[in-house]
């Protein structure tokens, strides 16, 4: 008999999950947030914040990258709570050592590292999450974990009105600290457990290339979550640059664009959680919020120009409601895979996705823009269409993971 059949869908490990992803988006997103004040403080103008913010996002992504191959091996071969600790403890010596910063090539190395210490939280989490609940909850789980966690962004939005922005990079560490010691009580999984007393491969990446089926189940599980990072990593954390070529008379400030985009994403990623289980399916979900995704971003780019502040924090908020399928996104990442590959997996596939806003999304949108006759808003416009359509793809051709069984190993 499983040992998830009479777990709590509010067991410390959930809940801890769940703080643990706040406090891992309050992190990762505390750049975006600050990232006109801060680098206008280290004496860049406006035309360089834009392109050094690009920069620095750049190295933050492939931090992330990097780090969710060292961390998800590590989560399969070690156990899904070292992972967490030694990830924690890395992202919150990286963001105290931001606040320190007083130049562009230190801002880019150390959010480079925090990029790799953030990278393990939300993957390890919820193969945990995964791994303790049963079939019937495993998508309400992760579902209030990252519907909770992305109030993070919230959060900093809101420190970010208040305080320096060297205090929000302290205050994010701090966080990180504290989160340590709750860590402390979570215990292993019961999976994993099991799995340590036979004779199986463990994290060993090249079984995610070595065999075409599950190299074909790993990439459609990473592509399913584009649209996620172009949406915030292009509309929403440039959403102040889009603003001035729309002819938006007043500033936008992307730090509000951004917590309101987390805030609908909040909001989306718990919904999703019940219409996945209404459903019974993770795939209808899907689909249902790729089309709130497709007419929102039809929106963005039609109906803005000579437009208001107001109505860009709208579709910001509403943009993020619709990108709230990263719930169920990671939760498909986890289900693809065997016990002795679920972290390896489930950690590198959202990591990916971020990661490919520095490798694929950007590079797209650079190359676009700057051809004769597009511009920034039509180069945007191009990059969405190719995100989605590889995206839409990657769900149709994907197989239905809601009712399956996560005891087994790849082999």
């Amino acid at each position: 008999m499983s040992e998830t059949k009479n777990a709590s869908l509010f067991s410390l490990t959930v809940i801890a999950a769940a703080l643990g992803y706040f406090v891992d988006i309050y992190d990762l997103l505390i750049f975006g947030i600050i990232r006109i004040p801060s680098l206008k403080e280290l004496g860049l103008d406006a035309e360089m914040i834009t392109l050094k913010g690009e920069a620095i996002l750049w190295w933050q992504m492939i931090g992330l990258l990097l780090g969710g191959f060292l961390w998800g091996v590590l989560g399969d071969k070690l156990g899904r709570v070292r992972v967490l600790f030694g990830s924690i403890l890395l992202y919150s010596i990286a963001n105290i050592a931001n606040g320190f910063v007083h130049s562009v090539e230190q801002y880019k190395i150390i959010r480079f590292f925090a990029g790799i210490g953030l990278a393990g939280e939300l993957g390890a989490g919820i193969t945990l999450v995964a791994e303790l609940l049963p079939k019937n909850k495993r998508g309400l789980g992760t579902a209030f974990v990252a519907g909770f966690g992305v109030t993070g962004a919230v959060v900093a939005f809101i420190l970010k009105e208040n305080f320096h922005w060297r205090t929000c990079y302290f205050i994010g560490g701090g966080l990180g600290f504290l989160l340590l010691f709750l860590r402390v009580s979570v215990l292993e999984s019961c999976m994993f457990n099991r799995m340590k007393d036979e004779y199986v491969s463990r994290g060993n990446l090249w079984m995610l290339f070595n065999n075409w089926e599950r190299f074909r189940r790993y990439m459609q599980s990473i592509m399913i979550g584009l649209p996620t990072w172009y949406v915030i990593g292009i509309l929403v954390t440039f959403s102040k640059e889009f603003g001035n070529y729309f002819g938006i008379p007043e500033e936008i400030d992307p730090g509000r664009a951004i917590m309101y985009a987390y805030a609908g994403l909040a909001v989306g990623d718990i919904a999703i959680g019940f219409v996945s289980n209404w459903l019974k399916s993770r795939k209808k979900a899907l689909y249902i919020y790729y089309a709130m995704t497709a007419v929102l971003m039809t929106l963005f780019f039609t109906i803005q120009w000579n437009g208001t502040a107001s109505v860009m924090y709208i579709l910001c908020g509403l943009l993020g409601f619709a990108i709230g399928f990263w719930a169920i996104f990671v939760t498909i990442g986890a289900e693809q895979f065997g016990t002795n590959l679920r972290a390896t997996a489930a950690t590198t596939i959202p990591n990916m996705v971020r990661g490919m806003l520095s490798l694929v999304i950007l590079p797209l949108f650079t190359f676009f823009r700057s051809i004769k006759g597009v511009g920034y808003v039509e180069g945007a416009i191009f990059t969405g269409v190719i995100v989605f359509v590889i995206a839409l793809l990657s769900v149709i051709y994907s197989k239905e993971t809601f009712h399956k069984d996560l005891n087994y190993h790849e082999i």
